[in-house]
Formats: C-alpha cells, sequence, structure tokens
C-alpha cells in the first residue's frame, strides 16, 4: 500500500512525503523534493492533506450508548469500531469507581477482547478510581472509594493480563504515598480527583507518581498563595499531564496558559468521553448514575461535569481552531505524548519504519477524508 502527495507529520513537523506500508506495518518513509508528482495509479492521492499517526486517547469511557465498565466483548465493539472512524486508532479506555468485583469481570473480559480489523487497538486500561478523595468526587460514585490497595491491582493486573496502564489516585489520602512508593515501577500512577496541596502533590511525585488526570479538574485550582498540584506537577518535570479540549472542561485561555507552562512535550490531550458521545441529546449513565446531555455539556442532576460528548479528533480540532493551539503541539499531544505515557512508542505514535501502520489523511479544515488500521483503509 502506498499513500502519495500528502504533508506527513514526521519528527513533530510537516515533510513532503510518501508513504510505503506492508502488511500492519510502515515499510518506508520517502521524502519527495518540489511539487508532488500524480500518485501512482494503486496509490491513495493525499495531495492537498495532512498525514498523521493515528490518535491514542488514555482517557475515555463510552460512546455510542455503551460504556466501558459494561465489561462485554459487544460494548468493547461498539468502542473500537467507533473510536478508529473517528481517527483514534489505539485506545486505553478507563473505568469508573466500582467495587473489586465489578473491576475483576471488566479485567477479565478484557484481556480475551480481540478488536476487529476495522476497530481500534485496546492498547491498555486507565483505572480512574476507586483510590480517589470524597472531596473531589466528580461524577464518580462515592460509595465505592476505597485507600490505596497495592494487592488488588496486582490481582486485577492478572485478570487483566497486563493492561492496566495508568491508576488514578489521590495522593493526600490514606496510604496513598506508600503505594506510589510500591507500586510505581508497575504502572503509570496519576494524580486525580484530589484535595492536595502543593506539598502533598510533590511528596506524590518525589515517590514515584508520574502523571495527571484531567488536569485543572476535580483537584485545587493554581493560586498564587496556594499553588496546589497544577505547580506541583509542573515543577515535577518527569510528569506528564492530561486536558480535556473540548471547550467545556478548560477555557481557552486556560489551555494555551498549560500549554506555555508545560510545554507541548508534556501535554496529553484526552477526550473523557461518556456513552452519550455519537449520540444526541438526552438522559444517559456513567458509573451507575444518571446523566443528561445538552449540547456538548455532560451533567450530573447536580450539575457536576461527567465526562464529555467530543472524542479525541473533535477536541484536536477544537484546540487548534478555537483555542489557538499550534496544529504541531497539539499532534504530539494526542499522538506521541499519549504513546509514551503506555509505554508504547516504540510501535505507535509515530510514522516511521517498524510501526504500526495507523493514520489519518486530514483535509485543510482538519476533516477526516481517510482512515488507515494497521495497514487497511477504513471509510
Amino acid at each position: 500500500m502506498r499513500i502519495d502527495g500528502g504533508k506527513v507529520f514526521v519528527d513533530g513537523v510537516f515533510k513532503d512525503a510518501n508513504l510505503l506500508c506492508e502488511g500492519e506495518t510502515i515499510s518506508a518513509v520517502c521524502y519527495r523534493k518540489g511539487i508532488a508528482a500524480f500518485p501512482h495509479h494503486d496509490a491513495f492521492d493525499a495531495r492537498g492533506c495532512y498525514v498523521i499517526p493515528g490518535l491514542i486517547d488514555v482517557h475515555f469511557h463510552g460512546c455510542m450508548g455503551h460504556d466501558f465498565c459494561e465489561g462485554t466483548h459487544d460494548a468493547f465493539h461498539a468502542l473500537c469500531a467507533y473510536e478508529a472512524s473517528r481517527g483514534v486508532t489505539s485506545v486505553c479506555p478507563a473505568t469508573m469507581t466500582y467495587p473489586e468485583e465489578k473491576l475483576s469481570h471488566i479485567m477479565t473480559q478484557a484481556a480475551s477482547f480481540a478488536p476487529a480489523p476495522h476497530e481500534s487497538a485496546l492498547v491498555g486500561i486507565n483505572m480512574e478510581g476507586p483510590f480517589i478523595s470524597h472531596g473531589k468526587i466528580g461524577a464518580q460514585n462515592p460509595a465505592y472509594v476505597q485507600p490505596c490497595d497495592a494487592n488488588m491491582i496486582r490481582r486485577l493486573q492478572a485478570l487483566s493480563g497486563g493492561l492496566i496502564k495508568l491508576v488514578d489516585i489521590a495522593p493526600e489520602e490514606r496510604g496513598a504515598l506508600e503505594f506510589i512508593r510500591e507500586m510505581h515501577d508497575e504502572v503509570c500512577i496519576s494524580l486525580a480527583h484530589t484535595c492536595a496541596d502543593y506539598q502533598q502533590a510533590c511528596d506524590a511525585f518525589e515517590a514515584g507518581a508520574c502523571h495527571v488526570t484531567h488536569l485543572c479538574n476535580a483537584m485545587p485550582p493554581l493560586l498564587h498563595r496556594a499553588p496546589g498540584p497544577i505547580a506541583a506537577a509542573f515543577d515535577a518535570s518527569h510528569s506528564t499531564v492530561e486536558l480535556i479540549c473540548d471547550g467545556i472542561h478548560i477555557h481557552p485561555a486556560m489551555v494555551r496558559c498549560m500549554f506555555g507552562l508545560f510545554g507541548d512535550d508534556r501535554i496529553v490531550l484526552v477526550s473523557d468521553t461518556m456513552e452519550a458521545t455519537g449520540l444526541e441529546d438526552g438522559s444517559y449513565e456513567l458509573g451507575g448514575q444518571e446523566v443528561f446531555v445538552h449540547g456538548k455539556e455532560a451533567r450530573l442532576a447536580a450539575g457536576a461535569l461527567a465526562g464529555s460528548v467530543s472524542d479525541l479528533m473533535t477536541c484536536l480540532r477544537c484546540a487548534v481552531q478555537d483555542m489557538n493551539i499550534a496544529l504541531e503541539s497539539a499532534l504530539k499531544a494526542a499522538t506521541e505524548n499519549p504513546a509514551r505515557v503506555l509505554g508504547l512508542d516504540n510501535e505507535r505514535g509515530f510514522i516511521k519504519p517498524g510501526y504500526f501502520a495507523d493514520f489519518v489523511v486530514l483535509d485543510k479544515n482538519l476533516e477526516i477524508k481517510q482512515v488507515f488500521i494497521r495497514g487497511k483503509e477504513l471509510l
């Protein structure tokens, strides 16, 4: 397979190049000089378009009326099919705050799941709970919040076949620092749904935490005398941070501020979508609680935001077109950086020989023209 004539996102910049693929992987990136020639007769014509790596979402819950926590292959197929259609070729869906029995079932089902040829790869699981704070519960279910438990994670990890990549915790809670010290070499530990002050967050990063879940949401704000976990994450130069750029969760000025503060090497764009994504307004569910969706907003009856309804490609487009983030920076945050967080940057997130042939062809308005999954055209 060949993709000819496009501007290909390589090494953080766009270059005039043609792609050659064999089977599921990229075999060569061939750079061009001058105006692109008419493509080879059996090549995909990408003239006038961007060719980017397939996006990687490390934090989303559901779409098309399904949630990852349903714990069924039917739900997983629905999620992976929709995400692929939106240019998200690798997914690391998130669980909610549930008891171990339910989480065990989800992990067991995920371990035995294999995507269809037209579906995104399930490359990890993000455990958003149950080790969080009641004080910043968000749309999580407070009935199932519990202290950190390393043995529980190891039991779940064994059931998942090693799929658990991130575990989210509130570092100020009892036993959290001990958990970080014990587990940081086994999973990426992320600060989330937390009331931690600056020093508590710093202690967590020093102990081995390395990520922050949906930065600015479900945590204390950045204040000049109480800088909180946002400033602590900045000071921890090894950490990465998630941003939900749906235009609802974070003001555009704050998104620009965070890109300026952390740089595009440390930001990971996520969608945090729930089951209403791709469907019309109405009443839905997240974590066992009713969610009301109107336009781009998903909220509990009490008013708390309950995830988003904007897929990752929509968030990327919003970041660029509505928030004035450079396209190259937004792309790094949706491809290269999440691959590094998941430890998959040797096979995904980049357009390089030997990597999976997962990429998306976008027109100049960043609308999808074609998606390639493991070397096969999707649309």
